[in-house]
C-alpha cells in the first residue's frame, strides 16, 4: 500500500512539474509590441508601376459572422482592387494580426471562401520567385456560380515567410514560443476573376513583383519577412 502511495506521489509530482514548465514556457511577449507599428494604408502604395486603384470596383462584402471572426483575428485589414493599362484587375487583401498564437491563427482563404458560398476547385502549393527569392505560396481556384476566381496567397509568422501547410506553419510558431515571444503575422492574398488560371497566376505574380519593387526595404521586409527567412 505504501508502494502504491509512493508511486502516486511521484506521478503527481511529475504532473505538477510538467504543468509548471508549460506555464513557464508559455509565450507572454508580443513581437508586435517591440517593433514599429504597422499601418497598411501607408505601407501599400495606391499607384505603382502600371497599376493603380480601380475606384469603380466595390469590394465584396463579408457576412457579419465571418467579419466578426476576422475582427478578432486581425488588428488591420486592407482590401483594394487595382487595374493596369491592359484592363487587368487584381484584387488585393492584406490582413495583419499582432497575435498569431493558437487562439489567433490566420484565417486562410480555403476556409473563408467556402464560408462565403464558394467551392474550392483546386488547392496546391507553389513557389513565387521575386528578386532571387523563392516564396512559398498557396494557389487556389474558387468558384461561385459562373464566377471563377484563381487565388494566390502567402503568410508570415513574425519575420518568417511560412509555408501555408499546418505543420510547418506550426513549427514557425513554436520557434517563437520557445523564446517566450508571441509572433505577429500577416496574410497577403491576391486574386482575379478569370477562367484561365495559369494566365491569372502570371498576372498575379507580375502584380506582386511590381508592388514589392515599389516598397521601401522595411515595407518589403514586413510583407515577405527577412531575407532567407522562408521556412
Amino acid at each position: 500500500m505504501n508502494l502504491i502511495s509512493f508511486k502516486h506521489l511521484i506521478v503527481g509530482l511529475l504532473m505538477f512539474a510538467a504543468a509548471g514548465m508549460a506555464l513557464a514556457l508559455k509565450p507572454t511577449e508580443k513581437v508586435a509590441d517591440a517593433g514599429p507599428k504597422v499601418d497598411l494604408e501607408v505601407l501599400i502604395p495606391k499607384t505603382f508601376g502600371d497599376w493603380k486603384i480601380d475606384e469603380t470596383i466595390v469590394p465584396l462584402l463579408v457576412d457579419p459572422e465571418t467579419q466578426a471572426k476576422l475582427d478578432k483575428i486581425y488588428n488591420q485589414t486592407l482590401t483594394r482592387t487595382y487595374i493596369n493599362s491592359r484592363n487587368q484587375r487584381i484584387m488585393l487583401s492584406i490582413a495583419y494580426g499582432g497575435d498569431q498564437s493558437d487562439s489567433m491563427a490566420v484565417h486562410k482563404p480555403e476556409v473563408c471562401y467556402p464560408a462565403q458560398g464558394f467551392e474550392i476547385l483546386k488547392n496546391k502549393n507553389d513557389v513565387f520567385a521575386s528578386d532571387g527569392a523563392a516564396i512559398p505560396v498557396r494557389r487556389l481556384v474558387a468558384k461561385q456560380g459562373s464566377r471563377v476566381e484563381p487565388i494566390t496567397y502567402w503568410t508570415t509568422v513574425g519575420d518568417t515567410v511560412a509555408i501555408t501547410e499546418g505543420l510547418q506553419w506550426k513549427l514557425s510558431q513554436i520557434k517563437y514560443g520557445l523564446t517566450g515571444k508571441i509572433p505577429d503575422g500577416l496574410l497577403f492574398r491576391i486574386s482575379s476573376i478569370q477562367a484561365d488560371e495559369e494566365a491569372a497566376y502570371q498576372a498575379q505574380d507580375d502584380f506582386s513583383r511590381a508592388l514589392l519593387g515599389a516598397l521601401t526595404p522595411e515595407g518589403k521586409k514586413r510583407i515577405l519577412g527577412s531575407p532567407g527567412s522562408a521556412s
